[in-house]
């Protein structure tokens, strides 16, 4: 089976005849690879040739990004990690300077021609697509900073209810456009809405200023058959009713660190997708460690719609050596997930 036959078996909760889809949905981290290099990965050897070294079924990201970095002058850049590039005293004017450099019609193209570019690999199944699109909680952080974003719900509600009409318009644009080109995997909605005590915002603030543009959005999804999951970090366990109210049918990276136990959320949910659950900090332990973690996953693997992935990048105290015995053992369990 291909890795495109192999996903959507799984995300429709079907069993493929020979193993689970063996993915990393996120690409590892520059220091982890630094790392591996100097553990004696061989130094020519990155991005997707990585995945063919360790053995890992292609599952590649394209998206449309709604800010064009190369146009946006230089005074709206963030000026460091958090901050943002809404400034001054009226925000709402210096989103009318930066409006502009949202949105535009070249990111779309940037996107059409990436599946272009990626059409004849996906129609062969050599290829699996994960299409990036930034959310309504996501991207309002981007543009007023971290710190900022939270304040804004109270002091700039108006703004914030124009920015994401403004996404949503640009995401359905863009979901649209894809759509004639091909039809890939899944979408996911970046957000990031938790942390690891929960939700960073209430279910009213949800209500009002997130869920209404969800409800224009995933339709557009779901009536072209494709599946829609929340890429959103940490305990996301007070989460999920609200999502699934808003036509998600997943998540990821379901993060164990933050205490997220998927076996539970299978017995609760049992058609939610999930994609992620393996605990990176296990990693660094050696194998036995790391069977122990496998095992954890695998009645949940058996029960489909469930694909096992690293719970977030790869961490750089991970040896190459231990990455390595973490591929095999995915070889292992995916295969013995599907056995019947």
């Amino acid at each position: 089976m291909t890795v495109r036959e192999r996903v959507l078996k799984v995300f429709n909760f079907e069993s493929p005849n020979d193993r689970l889809p063996m993915v990393e949905w996120a690409y590892w981290w520059d220091k982890t690879v630094s790392r591996w290099h100097e553990d004696g990965l061989p130094s020519h050897l990155g991005g997707e040739e990585l995945l063919d070294y360790f053995g890992i079924d292609r599952l590649q990201c394209i998206g449309a990004w709604p800010i064009s970095w190369g146009t946006l002058p230089l005074e709206y850049h963030a000026t460091h990690h958090g901050a943002g590039i809404l400034k001054g005293d009226d925000l709402n004017a210096t989103y009318d300077i930066i409006r502009p450099h949202l949105f535009v019609d070249s990111a779309i193209e940037s996107l059409v021609n990436s599946a272009k570019r990626l059409k004849e690999q996906h129609d062969k199944g050599e290829v699996a697509l994960r299409i990036w699109i930034e959310g309504f909680f996501w991207f309002p952080r981007i543009l007023f900073g971290i710190e900022e974003h939270l304040y804004a719900f109270f002091d700039y509600p108006e703004l914030m209810h124009r920015i994401n009409s403004d996404l949503a318009e640009f995401n359905i644009k863009a979901i649209k456009a894809l759509l004639e080109v091909l039809t890939p995997e899944f979408i996911g909605i970046a957000e990031d809405m938790s942390y690891n005590n929960g939700p960073m915002l209430s279910k009213d603030m949800y209500d009002e200023f997130v869920a209404p543009y969800y409800a224009k959005l995933t339709p557009v999804i779901k009536d072209s058959g494709v599946k829609v999951l929340v890429d959103t970090d940490g305990d996301v366990t007070e989460m999920i009713p609200w999502l699934i109210e808003s036509g998600m049918d997943g998540i990821y990276p379901l993060e164990r660190q933050a205490g997220v136990d998927i076996a539970v959320f299978r017995e609760k949910y049992p058609r939610l997708l999930m994609l992620g659950g393996y605990d990176k900090m296990v990693m660094s332990h050696g194998e036995a460690a790391m069977r122990a973690e496998f095992e954890r996953l695998l009645p949940v693997m058996r029960s489909g719609g469930f694909i096992p992935s690293v719970d977030h990048q790869t961490p750089p105290g991970v040896s190459l050596e231990n990455y390595q015995i973490y591929s095999k053992l995915l070889a292992e369990y995916c295969a013995k997930a599907c056995k019947k």
